[in-house]
């Protein structure tokens, strides 16, 4: 079923696999008709991720990452849309020769052909079929891989199955009929799961294993255990105990060294016994954890290495729009740090230039991605530039477009460099940047030259560089003349980056940005900031 957790199930798969010295790759078949996930609503799907090469995928694709260190690609986020797309341009172009187009082998065809793109490249190659069992949109990939199981054989390939088995609350009666209806349903398709993987609120008992085994078909210690936990990244430790990767290599007749979990291990006794907390004030469009889902986790990473344990508010900009000083004084003063995130639209975001302004002034934390670094400059510039109606040409008209698209302002030169890259309005994925030498934000990476990831259409105009730096800020780093990062040295820590550092942030290695700055909440916290 949807939104049970099979993201997190085929990326700890992933982790644990890894940590047995297994090369593995996961990928994301998703069943809607959209291309990409480029313009689908947050509260539908959560947050658009970005992989390096410069494709809008499904959240689960930044889990996948975070969880196995390995960067997805462009062929890793399959949808219907996308098969679709490629089967009716191959019939416009005469390809199949007059053959009449069919689900049945067309679609199914080319689904196998991405299951199967590079899998002699690693030793485990994971696809996760998103939506739930049983809906009409999702069939073609059941039959699909009901194909691939016919033509690899059972000894390359592993059905493996996420329900769910609740709890009631009113008896406390473990249900098994959902995992069972379930397991029937892909049956119908032609699928027999060998392994099960079953999500409940508490531990299972011999009994309910040995019925679900039963009642399913499969060998009982083939059925895992999924409880709840306090943080998905326990998973690894809980999937494993449970004996997930032990499971597996016995199925494929694996001889495996033991999982190597000291990192994992590490990780989750820092999580459960930090130094302090500190609450960090999210001022975005949604109040949807998911839509922000790679922020919130690479807050998480940030408070690691400094055992700090990070909470958080998510507040939508547009309740802050009409509140006076006084008003957004008692709105933001409880936080230790502020971050306003990558969004797009006017709305909200009158509300957000002023919490980048209470930031500023009280010396609060305070760091902005893409859309925050753009509102921090127009905040700046009205406030300290001399530029009352600074603002950006995505707004509308305005006398001082400080951001705006680079056609708009941009030299031939620079115009011809993006335009091939941006297909006209947009940056994705991964780009260079040149720190400036001595900058903040260079010790903070301590290096000069990084690659980040990126998604937006507008970009800083140069030509308020002069007025930017006249008012207190620092070009702290550049991408071929485009400014990808801003800071306020006379503040204690105020940066601001055109990319998105959380696509890059693992709970094992933290994005050095996301640690800085909750080190500096922390010491806000404790009132060490002036």
């Amino acid at each position: 079923m949807s939104s049970l957790g099979k993201g997190i199930a085929a990326a700890t798969l992933g982790a644990l696999l890894r940590a047995r010295s297994f090369k593995v790759r996961l990928r994301k078949f998703d069943p809607y008709l959209n291309v990409d996930t480029g313009t689908m609503n947050p509260y539908q799907h959560g947050e658009v991720f970005v992989t390096e090469d410069g494709t809008e995928t499904d959240l689960d694709l930044g889990h996948y990452e975070r969880f196995t260190g390995v960067n997805a690609k462009k062929e890793d986020s399959i949808t219907t849309g996308k098969l679709y797309l490629n089967v009716l341009e191959r019939e416009r172009r005469g390809d199949y020769l007059g053959q009449t187009i069919q689900i049945v082998p067309h679609i199914t065809n080319e689904i196998k052909s991405k299951i199967l793109e590079g899998r002699d490249e690693v030793d485990f190659l994971i696809c996760e079929i998103g939506g739930t069992v049983g809906d009409m949109e999702g069939l073609a990939f059941l039959e699909a891989i009901r194909q691939l199981r016919h033509e690899l054989g059972a000894k390359q390939t592993l059905f493996m199955h996420l329900g769910w088995v609740p709890t009631f609350d009113v008896i406390g009666e473990v249900k098994t009929k959902p995992m069972q209806h379930s397991v029937k349903e892909l049956q119908r398709s032609g699928i027999q799961p060998d392994l099960l993987v079953c999500r409940c609120d508490q531990p299972m008992s011999l009994e309910i294993r040995k019925k679900i085994s039963l009642f399913c078909n499969v060998d009982q210690t083939k059925v895992i255990e999924a409880c709840n936990v306090d943080s998905i990244y326990e998973t690894p430790l809980t999937y494993h105990e449970a004996g997930l990767d032990t499971a597996v290599c016995d199925y494929f007749n694996l001889a495996a060294p033991a999982p190597d979990l000291s990192s994992w291990q590490h990780l989750n006794k820092g999580m459960k016994h930090p130094k302090g907390t500190v609450c960090i004030g999210i001022i975005g469009k949604y109040r949807l954890p998911d839509a922000y889902r790679s922020v919130l986790d690479s807050l998480s990473h940030g408070g690691l290495p400094s055992q700090t344990k990070v909470e958080y508010v998510l507040m939508d900009g547009r309740d802050l729009e009409e509140q006076d000083d006084d008003a957004i004084r008692s709105t933001l003063s409880s936080f230790h740090g502020i971050l306003v995130p990558g969004g797009f639209g006017k709305g909200g975001s009158e509300g957000k230039i002023k919490a980048i302004g209470f930031a500023r002034e009280n010396n609060v934390p305070f760091l902005g991605i893409c859309f925050g670094l753009q509102l921090a400059v127009i905040e700046g510039l009205r406030h300290l530039g001399n530029l009352p109606l600074a603002s950006s040409s995505e707004f509308g008209d305005t006398p001082d477009p400080a951001i705006a698209l680079l056609m708009e302002w941009g030299s031939e030169d620079m115009k011809h460099t993006f335009q091939e890259a941006m297909g006209g309005t947009m940056r994705l994925g991964a780009y260079e940047c040149t720190l400036k030498t001595g900058s903040f934000v260079a010790e903070i990476y301590g290096e000069k030259n990084i690659s980040e990831r990126h998604r937006h259409r507008y970009e800083v105009n140069n030509q308020y560089i002069p007025q930017l730096e006249a008012a207190g800020f620092t070009i702290s780093g550049t991408h071929k003349g485009l400014v990808e990062c801003i800071e306020r040295r006379a503040h204690p820590w105020f940066v601001g980056t055109q990319f998105h550092p959380e696509f890059s942030s693992r709970p094992l290695s933290p994005h050095p940005l996301f640690a800085s700055f909750i080190a500096a909440a922390a010491r806000y916290r404790d009132g060490a900031c002036s």
